[in-house]
Order: structure tokens, then sequence, then C-alpha cells
């Protein structure tokens, strides 16, 4: 299975690498199992090892997947009138976009304005 999934993992990264050499919009996400639950943020990983940038990536998982809903009206962006959907990280992800698979270095997560995890403050 493993073999597979390396092959499999491959072949993906090729059509995304394709499909945007192409001009096709990518959106962050998936509505298969993938990954273990909390794992998804990999993808991003995977994003930029088929040739986008971090902040290629990073936008395909705000911006891009809100206008494929048809939700980019409250999400996707920080605008006033918008979901205040927000994520701190103790690390740079443009200079290293694997570092946001650690938990532990998202210090700040707000929902709709209002915080719901904070881990500034623990040592």
């Amino acid at each position: 299975m493993l073999e597979k999934a390396r092959e499999l993992t491959g072949q993906a990264l090729s059509s995304v690498a394709n499909a945007r050499a192409a001009g096709v919009r990518i959106a962050f996400g998936t509505d298969a199992s993938v990954f273990p639950h909390g794992q998804n943020l990999r993808e991003l990983e995977l994003m930029t090892r088929a040739g986008m940038s971090p902040m290629e990536a990073i936008v395909s998982a705000t911006r891009t997947a809100a206008e494929c809903l048809g939700w980019d009206d409250r999400i996707g962006t920080l605008e006033p009138g918008k979901l205040a959907d927000i994520v701190i990280t103790a690390v740079d992800p443009l200079s290293d976009i694997v570092a946001l698979q650690d938990t532990s270095k998202i210090m700040l997560v707000m929902r709709g304005g209002n915080i719901v995890n904070d881990l500034r403050a623990v040592p």
C-alpha cells in the first residue's frame, strides 16, 4: 500500500504542476481521507513540491478556496465585513511552509473574530 501511495503522490504532484502550468486555478482541500484528521496542512508542502510558491499555496487555501466555494463574499481574505478567521504562527510560512505541520507552532486561532485557541502565553 505504501508503494502505491508513493506512486500516486508522484502522479498527483505531476498533475498539479501540469494544471498550474495550464492556468488552472488550484484550491487547497480534499474530500478524501488522504491524511489523518488534523494533518491536512501537509497539503501545503505537497503544493510547493508541485511548483507553487509558499504564498501561492497559502492563497489556494484561503482566497482561491473561498472563490471556488462561492463564499468569497464572507471568507478567504481579511477585509471589513468578512468573518475574521485568522491563524498566527511562530514561524514564517513563506520561508518554511513545512513548519506549519507542527501544531505547536500555531500560536493563535481566531474564528469569526473570536479567539478559540491562544498559545501565546503558554511557556
